[in-house]
């Protein structure tokens, strides 16, 4: 029988994390993999266990396809975690995922399909390419400087509506990724250096997410949803948006329109976690850039990353 540990809370990646070859060792262990692989594939019409595996990288870092690979990562190695909770009952208090890993988190806790799941982000990265032109936006991490301060460089180099920028992820403190046209980006990019950022880059992001340029994604994505069916989720998910845990499923769907739009709160919700007890977060998906940002984020929080835990068993022994 299954039970709700109340210290231990699951996170899911968002774009960054994929890479060419992912999953791969947890493969060879599990046909739980490319099983799920499988199922995606069914709903996209290639091959994406393939494509995850031989890339090419540039094919894999296209926005339509990433967010279903990435949702799919997630959504597989959460099966395997199950298949331990048979064992253990080690079910986590909390999901919530970066991002398109809210979506994922969606999936894990039973909210939403998962191959509905995977037709809709595919949608999702759709929409979103086409809101903008090829490089019309773009998206830039600033380290370094407080939130005030990104937000005054972005207000001030924000000068008409053809250039505009404004802060999209709080990933960290003094980690902050902006978003908006490119011109405005890059004129933030070189204010932050000379206000003494440690470091101002642009990102290589296909699109400017979590911003106003996304406001005709977030229109279709809207139109697209109240098609989608939702449930009540079954483990309490921490939206990006509001940093809230919603059960109605119009909330959700409103929540997920939002987010398009509304920059990611990650800050304000590793933080929540940390108030509501939760002393271990599991990042469930490829990569370890979330277990990065929690140590920015609060210091004393353990931290597992469940791409390295090969087979996924050796996981349980470190909670």
């Amino acid at each position: 029988m299954t039970q709700q540990h109340t210290h231990i809370a699951f996170l899911f990646p968002g774009q960054g994390s994929q890479t060419v070859g992912m999953l791969s060792q947890h493969a060879l262990q599990s046909p739980l993999i490319e099983e799920t692989f499988a199922q995606a594939s069914a709903v996209l019409g290639y091959d994406l266990w393939h494509l995850t595996q031989t890339g090419p990288a540039e094919t894999l870092n296209q926005t339509v396809v990433t967010q279903p690979a990435l949702l799919t990562a997630g959504v597989a190695l959460w099966r395997l975690w199950e298949t331990q909770v048979n064992k253990t009952g080690l079910m986590p208090r909390f999901l919530a995922g970066h991002s398109l890993g809210e979506y994922t988190a969606l999936v894990c806790a039973g909210a939403l399909g998962f191959q509905d799941a995977v037709a809709l982000v595919a949608e999702r990265g759709r929409l979103m390419q086409a809101a903008v032109p090829e490089g019309a936006g773009a998206m830039a991490a600033i380290v370094g400087l407080d939130n005030e301060k990104v937000a005054e460089l972005c207000k001030i180099h924000s000068l008409n509506d053809t250039q505009q920028v404004t802060p999209a992820n709080y990933n960290a403190h003094g980690q902050v990724v902006i978003a908006g046209h490119t011109a405005a980006v890059e004129s933030v990019v070189l204010a932050a250096k000379t206000s003494g950022a440690k470091l101002a880059k642009r990102l290589s992001m296909s699109v400017p997410s979590h911003c106003a340029l996304m406001l005709p994604a977030a229109m279709g994505l809207k139109t697209y949803l109240a098609k989608v069916a939702i449930k009540p989720p079954l483990i309490p998910v921490i939206n990006n948006v509001d940093v809230a845990i919603l059960s109605e499923p119009d909330a959700i769907r409103d929540a997920l329109v939002r987010q398009l739009y509304h920059p990611v709160q990650w800050v304000n919700t590793i933080e929540y976690m940390q108030s509501q007890g939760i002393s271990i977060a599991i990042e469930c998906g490829p990569g370890n850039i979330l277990a990065g940002l929690v140590k920015r984020i609060v210091k004393d929080l353990q931290t597992i990353t469940l791409e390295t835990q090969v087979p996924i068993e050796n996981a349980i022994a470190l909670v």
